[in-house]
């Protein structure tokens, strides 16, 4: 197997990971896909008021994305197969073989996406997350902000190249997976950050 092919496949599988899912059982939570917006994620995690097992899940899914260029790169792979490895981190987490390809949203994966390919991008789309999360309350709308500037950062620091596909293609898809979350947000009825909405379903 070349390792093109090999980076992919592992990034894939790390990506496919469910933290959320691992972390809500070790802490005898319920299971986070059976409340909230459905969504093993950490906001969803969130929902449960146990601060610890979100954290706990927001760092495991990040870390995946950021493992999975670093596992390419131990492999020899080059900078532009890494980033591709990252980015099939990233549909791990999306479409993960372990969960019936139903994941998350991946907003803590891209940016363990974005760690790895350059930090200081990571750092700024962080910063913009939490101040929009700060003053609006609307974990959706930060990660619908991060992921509009994360694209345009990316290509000034690497121009035309596969880092900034990479970039492209996650904000692209992490826009897309907020498709409902943005129709609420119109609508005036999306849940703010903290609330915990475990009698609810929204997809």
């Amino acid at each position: 197997m070349g390792t093109l092919a090999l980076s992919l496949l592992l990034g894939y599988l790390l990506g496919s990971v469910p933290f959320a899912v691992i972390v809500a059982k070790a802490f005898g939570l319920r299971d986070p896909r059976t409340f909230g917006s459905g969504n093993p994620g950490a906001t969803n995690v969130l929902r449960t008021g146990h601060r610890l097992a979100a954290a706990l899940t927001l760092l495991g899914d990040a870390g995946k994305g950021l493992c999975a260029l670093w596992l390419s790169s131990a492999l020899g792979a080059s900078a532009d197969v890494s980033a591709w490895a990252g980015f099939a981190a990233f549909l791990g987490h999306l479409y993960p073989v372990f969960l019936r390809f139903r994941g998350g949203k991946g907003v803590a994966t891209a940016l363990g996406v974005l760690a790895g390919l350059q930090p200081l991008i990571a750092l700024a789309v962080a910063l913009l997350w939490i101040a929009v999360a700060l003053i609006s309350r609307y974990s959706s709308l930060a990660a619908l902000g991060a992921a509009a500037l994360a694209p345009l950062l990316a290509f000034a620091w690497a121009g035309f190249s596969s880092p900034t596909a990479v970039v492209v293609a996650m904000a692209a898809l992490l826009i897309w997976r907020h498709r409902s979350n943005i129709r609420r947000l119109l609508a005036g009825t999306e849940s703010r950050i903290g609330e915990k909405n475990a009698t609810q379903g929204r997809k």
